[in-house]
């Protein structure tokens, strides 16, 4: 069986003819016609590219983007989109995005694109050295006054000891690093960190930030990181030391 190559794009003439075009490339394709599909196969099919449309139903593309980039740094992913300006770009770049083709685009180039990025990966995976492989394997930290989290090993140091991490904090965690100083609104948080789904609500959230407060604040009423905005939702407030 060839690569596995997830197609999300809303354009059924688009997307059918990319898988067309594809499987006569010998690769193994699947498409989802919706942001939430689109993140729901991503997790079963486990592709080895993503071609991902930004303007999508549901859950648009970057949003997309930013959800599997808290789980998954090294899956190559290839944004096809109408918004072909400049700050569109730096955007999805900004955002982890490996490449950006510009609709309408040329089939050929599209699947040279495709090609390469599925080799870089591959080789990538099949080159590393045994030092680098090393490097990759230290813990990933983050400190924050008296706390240290450690997203590599689910856990962190805070007033409580060591604690062991779930999944979803750890997801939650790493969104509020990587956006910290931004206000980010409660519904913002459910796409990204969850898909935002029919199964989750906004009282997900704060029953989140009520755990976060407990496990690392000194004084959970007044909180010096995860901080209320009124009418907008949680701030992380932190200054990298």
């Amino acid at each position: 069986m060839g690569k596995r190559i997830l197609v999300i794009e809303d354009d059924s003439h688009i997307a059918e003819g990319i898988k067309l075009n594809l499987e006569l490339q010998g690769y193994d394709v699947s498409v989802a016609a919706d942001g939430v599909s689109g993140l729901a196969k991503w997790k079963a099919y486990k592709p080895n590219l993503i071609v991902l449309d930004i303007m999508l139903p549901g859950i648009d593309g970057l949003t997309i983007l930013q959800n599997i980039r808290l789980e998954d740094e090294r899956i190559p992913i290839l944004i096809l989109s109408a918004k072909s300006g400049f700050n569109d770009k730096v955007k999805g770049l900004s955002y982890g995005v490996d490449d950006y083709l510009s609709k309408p685009f040329h089939l050929e180039e599209f699947l040279l694109r495709a090609e390469r990025l599925l080799k870089r990966a591959a080789w990538s995976k099949e080159k590393k050295s045994s030092k680098e492989e090393d490097a990759l394997s230290l813990p990933r930290a983050y400190k924050f006054g008296d706390n240290i989290v450690d997203f590599d090993r689910c856990t962190a140091e805070c007033k409580q000891g060591v604690i062991r991490l779930t999944g979803q904090e750890v997801k939650l965690l790493k969104l509020f690093v990587s956006n910290r100083g931004k206000p980010l609104s409660r519904g913002r948080l459910l796409e990204i960190g969850w898909g935002y789904t029919q199964h989750t609500t906004t009282r997900t959230v704060d029953n989140f930030i009520v755990r976060f407060r407990k496990y690392f604040e000194d004084n959970p009423k007044k909180p010096m990181y995860f901080k209320s905005l009124r009418s907008v939702g949680y701030i992380f407030d932190h200054e990298p030391e």
